[in-house]
């Protein structure tokens, strides 16, 4: 038996997110069906993050337990070769058998794109959100530096039952624009549910001036999801990348196992 862990880019516009659900095809179901297809044995993916509904990534991760003999850096040719053209696997490798992508210390980037002039472009509304209001970038990033460091995220997030820790670090946030689109670059070692999209909404409010830089000290210490802004539109948000930053100790734990 070997962990194989894959890294995976894509569309989410015609997908019901990533996990596996009644209503809609996920990401996490084209995988399982193609990968216990490929190797033919029954594969269940875990992945790193659970994107939601229309939200696309260009680095999540997964891994698997097969008893296949084929290598594992081989895994992500043949699945391109099966997968519809809006999911690939941009890399496939042999990890440790204990390691799991949500039990890691990770450095998450996320990055959420604004579409910012009088009329819509249709090529780019399955990859930004477009709003017509003038966004003053200086004022986001103003409100932006209150959210970098240690802090209690709840204003900020939806709330679940099951994750009652909302302390998260959020490393940078960078926000830069070219021409009309706006780009918020978030860097983190955790979000919580919505919490991107919810800053992103938070942030386009300061840019309208609807609400001042400083009052986002004030929404952090609220602790309450009514004291932020809305939740801005999933077609928006892709996962850019997540970091292992022990990844080459588990490494090489894989060479001590062989």
């Amino acid at each position: 038996m070997k962990r194989v862990k894959l890294i995976v880019s894509y569309d989410g516009t015609n997908y019901c997110g990533w996990q596996i659900q009644p209503n809609g095809v996920t990401i996490e179901e084209m995988l399982n069906r193609h990968l216990s297809d490929l190797l033919q044995e029954p594969i269940k993916v875990i992945g790193a993050s659970r994107t939601d509904s229309g939200v696309h990534a260009l680095g999540n991760v997964a891994v698997f337990d097969t008893n296949a003999r084929m290598p594992a850096d081989k895994i992500s040719y043949a699945m391109n070769t099966r997968l519809p053209s809006d999911i690939r696997i941009i890399d496939s490798a042999e990890v440790a058998t204990d390691f799991h992508p949500r039990k890691c210390h990770t450095v998450k980037t996320y990055e959420y794109c604004i579409y910012n002039r009088r009329f819509p472009d249709p090529t780019k509304r399955l990859y930004s959100y477009f709003t017509y209001y003038k966004l003053d970038v200086e004022a986001m990033r103003k409100a932006a530096s209150y959210l970098v460091g240690t802090h209690d995220f709840k204003s900020l997030s939806t709330w679940k039952e099951e994750v009652p820790d909302t302390v998260r670090t959020i490393y940078s946030i960078d926000i830069t624009k070219e021409d009309h689109l706006i780009r918020i670059r978030i860097r983190g070692n955790g979000f919580l549910y919505n919490m991107v999209r919810i800053i992103a909404g938070t942030l386009m409010q300061a840019g309208q001036g609807v609400i001042q830089p400083q009052d986002m000290k004030r929404i952090l210490e609220a602790k309450d999801r009514g004291a932020a802004g809305p939740t801005a539109r999933p077609e928006g948000l892709t996962l850019v990348s997540i970091e292992y930053p022990d990844e080459k100790q588990q490494e090489a734990l894989i060479f001590q196992e062989k």
